[in-house]
């Protein structure tokens, strides 16, 4: 069967989700608190692999509990619509059912753990009562004829497992095998705390021993107290006959044994899954405790699992659960994860997407997100918005233009994330293939944008490449942008600075670091100026439209601009000097709003406001850029 929607109502902070479509990889993205988690519960209690147990306490919306504690049957708590694959066909049609390719059958669970089923395309058949007459046995004297398991029964037992993970499960590199023995016995556990147990007892099945064995051999050293006769303890003896130190060297050999099978295991088994670097395991038992060590190729000594990253805490965790709480039933398995890798870095976070795509070819899978890297901006199709609704229940929608919450506000968390995840691949693919130049801001960044346009239009430059202009937000922050990009290709962008004082000093940090073997990359404005020096970018445009835009943009100002302008000096120092004088302060942002306003009457006109000296400097200009 493969899962094609879902459905979930009265279950926590969810009063009806509505139908949810799902794919091969589901995201559901939201803010915290919108509920996500509690989309994912209701799906795993359907049929979990293990642990999993429905509590009407927890679980049932606290507004309600009251009327509905009593009536646990008569509340249902999740729909899951299956499609029916070709074997499930086959024995539909052995039960008198026309079923054909894409018929579908909905399950439902209540909160009485009892599950009910529907064949929508057949809405008369009641599954309870339809039988194979095939299976049917003769009836003994005195008693009905065995009619065999109903169609309803055969379903059932073929319904796919859920297998539910959070980082609440995350194994420590320490393991306190008197508190594993009592938790493994416990019912009352916080989520936390049973979460734990429940990745614990994975990992001592992999073992092939339970956590009371593994206390037991740990713990098996034939140490006794030895008491002076006042009483004190001073020091420990051993005090058995060589039988038993026989027979203690035995299970310790064994207990040696199974560690170091385990370890080799663990270590195969992972490295098949995870590529993002090559782990090795090691599982001790010393007295009371368990411990698991880590090492791989760029760190050969072992260092305890809780000092390795949080990510690889993770991942290890949740393919224990995933891989050996199920074996026998995990290829059919739906998983659902909760959070996944949010400690993970950016580019293991794409990883693990990718990652997910290949464990879909055998297990849909459903996971919960609000970071950006988690999302696939090629396959938006799969992404649901979860967030709150008018009511303050959560709500759930394919659609990704749904905008209103709570109270009618806008929801912005779920839709940040999805255009975040649209602007790292607008940025990737824009970078992709194109030659960047760093520039120190946005101002900049429209200037050159304009330029490089009219001289393209002009024939006077051809590049081979498209040329961008990445803004560094600042000459001191040049050298970080310069490093990120160069990660691309090793290649060292070029970076055009300011001649100003802050642009000066970040050209000879750049050129005595990053860039002391290419100091040809790193070029100023002043380079292509005989006649002005402090130059910046705005020197670059025809003064009179910047002086035309600047006059127009700000009219607090008694005398214009134009009135003191001086075509010997650099502009920006005196259009600060002119608003000082004037008694204002330019605001925030004025830089680039009087770009935006030159860079659109430059590209409308070009001819109007560009001179052939322009032409030629700004042509001068590229060549050093190209």
């Amino acid at each position: 069967m493969k899962l094609l929607q879902f459905r979930v109502t009265n279950f926590r902070s969810v009063t009806d989700s509505g139908w949810l479509d799902v794919s091969d990889v589901t995201a559901l993205i939201g803010e915290n608190e919108a509920g996500k988690t509690n989309l994912l519960l209701p799906l795993w209690k359907f049929n979990p692999t293990a642990a999993g147990e429905i509590s009407l306490l927890d679980d049932m919306p606290r507004s309600r509990y009251a009327e509905m504690r009593n009536e646990p049957e008569s509340h249902r708590f999740i729909y899951c619509k299956f499609e029916l694959d070709e074997s499930d066909i086959r024995l539909a049609n052995s039960y008198g059912i026309e079923a054909i390719e894409g018929t579908t059958i909905i399950a439902r669970r209540n909160f009485a753990g009892q599950y009910g089923f529907e064949l929508p395309s057949f809405p008369d058949v009641v599954l309870s009562d339809t039988f194979n007459p095939a299976l049917e046995k003769p009836a003994e004297t005195g008693e009905d004829p065995n009619k065999g398991p109903s169609l309803r029964d055969r379903f059932k037992n073929r319904l796919p497992h859920f297998v539910y993970y959070s980082n609440y499960g995350n194994l420590d590199d320490q393991i306190y095998l008197p508190h594993v023995v009592e938790n493994m016995e416990r019912k009352d556990l916080g989520q936390r705390e049973a979460a734990k147990a429940r990745t614990l007892k994975v990992l001592f099945d992999l073992v092939s021993l339970s956590a009371e064995e593994m206390l037991e051999l740990a713990r098996s050293t034939g140490v006794v107290e030895r008491i002076n006769h006042q009483g004190q303890k001073v020091g420990n003896v051993t005090n058995k006959t060589d039988v038993e130190i026989k027979e203690d060297d035995k299970q310790l050999r064994e207990r040696l044994a199974l560690l170091q099978s385990a370890s080799s295991k663990l270590t195969k088994s992972f490295s098949d899954w995870w590529k993002q670097g090559n782990y090795r395991f090691r599982l001790i038992a010393d007295g009371n405790y368990f411990r698991i060590l880590v090492a791989d190729d760029r760190r050969p000594e072992e260092i305890e699992l809780e000092n390795r990253s949080a990510g690889l805490q993770w991942f290890l965790s949740f393919f224990l659960v995933f891989t050996y709480e199920s074996e026998d039933t995990h290829q059919e398995a739906i998983v659902l994860l909760d959070e996944p890798g949010h400690s993970l870095h950016p580019l293991a976070q794409r990883d693990l997407t990718a990652f997910f795509n290949n464990l879909a070819e055998t297990n849909q899978l459903i996971f919960t997100t609000h970071s950006p890297f988690m999302i696939d901006a090629d396959r938006l199709d799969r992404v649901r918005k979860v967030f709150v609704g008018e009511d303050g229940s959560t709500e759930a929608s394919s659609d990704l233009g749904v905008t209103r919450g709570a109270k009618g506000l806008k929801d912005k968390g779920a839709t940040y994330a999805v255009h975040s995840a649209l602007n790292l691949t607008v940025a990737e693919s824009l970078l992709l293939g194109c030659q960047p130049i760093i520039v120190e801001g946005p101002s900049d960044q429209h200037y050159l944008t304009a330029i490089k346009s009219i001289l393209i239009g002009k024939k006077k430059i051809a590049p081979k490449s498209e040329l961008v202009f990445p803004p560094s937000g600042g000459a001191k922050t040049a050298k970080i942008i310069a490093s990120i990009l160069s990660g691309r290709d090793d290649d060292l962008p070029k970076v055009l600075l300011d001649s100003d004082a802050a642009g000066k000093q970040a050209i000879k940090s750049l050129q005595s670091d990053l860039y002391s073997d290419a100091k040809n990359k790193v070029i100023e404005t002043d380079d292509v100026f005989t006649d002005l020096k402090g130059t910046e970018i705005e020197d670059l445009l025809p003064t009179s439209l910047m002086i035309l835009v600047l006059d127009r943009m700000e009219r607090r100002a008694e005398q214009e601009f134009e009135d003191v302008h001086d075509p010997k000096k650099p502009i920006v120092p005196q259009i600060k000097n002119w608003a000082e004088r004037e008694g204002f302060v330019m605001e925030h942002g004025w830089k680039v709003k009087l770009a935006l306003g030159v860079k659109e009457r430059l590209l409308t006109n070009p001819s109007k406001y560009v001179e052939d000296s322009d032409i030629k400097r700004w042509k001068e200009l590229f060549d050093k850029l190209l």
